[in-house]
């Protein structure tokens, strides 16, 4: 088995061996993975934090060995806690990074960071909607999770992860986490409610708030009114999202 370690800002990984291909989520600054299938120009890979398996560029990452691999504790990772925060590269150069990149490795990798930074500890339950609303009017990127682009499963992963919390990548996956609530009335700030496309598949989630508002990815992060039918769009004045659950994760 090899291993391996994202060592740019973001990354894209792709559906198949090819940059034609779709983007099925990122990988952040300092992710590090498995790597499962090797070819002459694309390595598929399985992220260590969530399992998601995909394609990536071989030339978008760095091997690193197993008892590296190993060293890094996913109970005790370091996270970028700024929007927007900057590495010092090897030759001097600046690098941007995001909130949530991984930043164990950056001393290995000859970078310097000096920003703000969490540990990757549970927080209190509240704190979800607080780091939800920094992506507020990020748009929306099909596979994305950054400010500079997200979808909506990536929304909620990061903004479990951000709070110590381990969710699935995509939002058919997150909706079997979790306990179901019988009621709209009976959700807490920090729930989970997922939507249903007409063949009955889950296609979209997002996080509940009080009074029965509800921030998601619809165009862009945004905020929205939620009832037992679903998602009720101010702006378009009809309901866009179909309610199937509303999960209490935590």
């Amino acid at each position: 088995m090899q291993y391996g370690i994202c060592h740019l800002s973001i990354v894209p990984l792709r559906a198949a061996a090819s940059h034609e291909s779709e983007m099925t989520s990122q990988l952040l600054y300092g992710e590090h993975f498995k790597i499962l299938e090797d070819r002459v120009h694309w390595s598929r890979i399985r992220n260590s934090f969530d399992g998601f398996e995909a394609w990536i560029d071989k030339k978008q990452y760095k091997k690193i060995e197993e008892a590296e691999y190993y060293s890094l504790d996913e109970d005790d990772l370091q996270l970028s806690s700024d929007l927007i925060e900057y590495i010092t590269d090897e030759s001097g150069l600046l690098m941007p990074v995001a909130i949530g990149s991984v930043l164990n490795f950056a001393e290995k990798l000859g970078h310097r960071f000096e920003g703000e930074k969490t540990r990757l500890r549970i927080s209190k339950k509240e704190n979800l909607i607080n780091t939800a609303a920094l992506f507020l009017n990020s748009p929306h990127t099909w596979g994305g999770k950054s400010p500079f682009g997200i979808d909506n499963s990536g929304l909620i992963q990061m903004v479990y992860k951000i709070n110590g919390f381990k969710i699935h990548r995509n939002a058919a996956e997150q909706a079997k986490q979790g306990e179901p609530l019988s009621f709209i009335e009976e959700s807490e700030p920090g729930d989970l409610a997922f939507f249903d496309d007409n063949e009955g598949m889950i296609n979209h989630v997002g996080l509940m708030m009080k009074d029965n508002y509800i921030i998601h990815v619809d165009g862009k992060v945004r905020i929205d009114r939620i009832d037992h039918s679903g998602i009720f769009s101010s702006e378009l004045r009809k309901h866009t999202h179909k309610l199937r659950v509303i999960k209490k994760i935590i």
